[in-house]
């Protein structure tokens, strides 16, 4: 296995300059942020955009790349592709199938996204929509040599995406029928064991159940705020008491859930994704993050 980042918390960086300081500090891949370049998304950790998919030269992302000795884990780009805005959702089909393309001229096996949702519809009705939805965006990707890798990120952390969050794909149930419905091979997971520790799954079975799915992995933690689950109960769905953390300071236990994958054969890049607050606001400070993270995972990954 090899150690990544997500670049989407360096939203003032240029690509070399994170792949200068990634190579300095030991990491082997990036998984590289590809909002449009318009920066029309405004959420944390949206809207960065370190390849301009509708303007770039792949030969010389490529050639960046391999002189800090980086390999390009996955192209990174996380809407809601079921928006209940029809303008907003056919806008984020566009630009995924663009990063897919993108993909393609990179040499890049794997994109991903969110499957996404419209939060105010019932799970049935969201999957009705995911029907119509996904079968082209999955076929477009394959006759381009991608494979999709959904996160099962529920997206709820705040009032706004209260009450069904806005990404469908957050549970095996529900993974297991979008399975059935687009059975094709490059159609799976970017795994993300944070997000079922505040849903009280258990991450490595869901890693053995899941496993010729599992295309690309995320390291993030998970905090359970414990007077925040007093206060607010399981009912509120995490808000205010699901706090995402840094590999070593929430409740995965690394070491059982690298094991899990060790066992499935999983032998690919595990992406860290920064969205500590504990730790941004300042270069520095996120730089601290990733390096915290790092020695965390470092001594499992190899």
């Amino acid at each position: 296995m090899k150690l990544g980042l997500l670049t989407a918390a360096f939203p003032d960086l240029t690509l070399e300059e994170i792949a200068i300081w990634a190579h300095d500090n030991g990491f082997e891949a990036l998984e590289i942020a590809c909002w449009p370049s318009s920066g029309s998304e405004h959420r944390r950790y949206a809207g960065v955009a370190h390849v301009d998919v509708h303007d770039f030269n792949a030969k010389e992302v490529r050639k960046l790349l391999g002189r800090y000795d980086l390999e390009i884990s996955s192209l990174a780009y996380y809407p809601n592709n079921l928006d209940p805005d029809a303008d907003a959702r056919q806008a984020a089909n566009d630009h995924l199938r663009r990063v897919v393309e993108a993909a393609q001229l990179l040499g890049v096996e794997t994109v991903g996204t969110f499957v996404g949702r419209d939060q105010r519809r019932s799970v049935a009705e969201n999957l009705e929509d995911f029907k119509r939805v996904w079968p082209p965006l999955v076929r477009h990707a394959r006759e381009h040599g991608v494979r999709i890798a959904i996160e099962n990120c529920p997206m709820i952390f705040s009032a706004d995406e209260w009450p069904g969050g806005r990404n469908l794909a957050y549970s095996p149930a529900l993974w297991r029928q979008m399975f059935e419905i687009i059975p094709d091979e490059n159609f799976g997971l970017n795994f993300d064991p944070s997000h079922l520790v505040w849903q009280f799954i258990d991450y490595t079975r869901a890693v053995r159940e899941f496993a010729p799915r599992i295309f690309h992995v995320h390291a993030k933690d998970m905090e359970i705020d414990r007077d925040g689950l007093y206060d607010e109960g399981v009912m509120s769905l995490g808000l205010g008491w699901q706090v995402p953390r840094l590999p070593g300071l929430g409740e995965v236990r690394w070491d059982r859930f690298i094991s899990a994958l060790y066992a499935i054969g999983y032998d690919w890049v595990v992406s860290i994704e920064h969205e500590d607050r504990n730790f941004e606001g300042e270069l520095e400070l996120v730089q601290r993050g990733f390096l915290l993270a790092r020695n965390t995972l470092r001594p499992l990954v190899v």
